[in-house]
């Protein structure tokens, strides 16, 4: 046996590899990977604004609207990809956008993805 250590997508792996001769057959063993710990959301300062939050987990595809720009209530702000689902998140008045979360980032149901001031 021989033990490896393999990198998959930032994770390091420490892998036995059984060498074999003349095509021999050898059983199989699944390796069960570790899971890493979910990241904790900082805290963010929402400022005097109307905090527009996450209404269920999932990552941010779409920022429609760019910081310090006015917006209505009801316009689009960010899409959320959820289960494999598109959900427009809509500013929930008119005013001044400003985004606290980047595209691609993971969020949580609660987290304050921008505000509206």
């Amino acid at each position: 046996m021989r033990n490896f250590n393999v990198k998959v997508n930032g994770v390091q792996y420490l892998v036995e590899v059984e060498e074999t001769t003349d095509g021999a057959q050898v059983s199989s063993q699944t390796v069960t990977a570790p899971v890493a710990a979910p990241v904790q959301p900082k805290p963010v300062n929402v400022g005097a604004g109307e905090p527009v939050k996450a209404p269920m987990p999932g990552t941010v595809l779409k920022l429609m609207a760019e910081n310090g720009t006015a917006v209505k209530r009801g316009q689009v702000l960010f899409v959320l990809e959820a289960m494999k689902m598109e959900n427009d998140i809509v500013a929930p008045k008119d005013g001044t956008f400003k985004a606290v979360v980047a595209k691609g980032a993971s969020v949580n149901t609660g987290d304050v993805l921008g505000t509206v001031e």
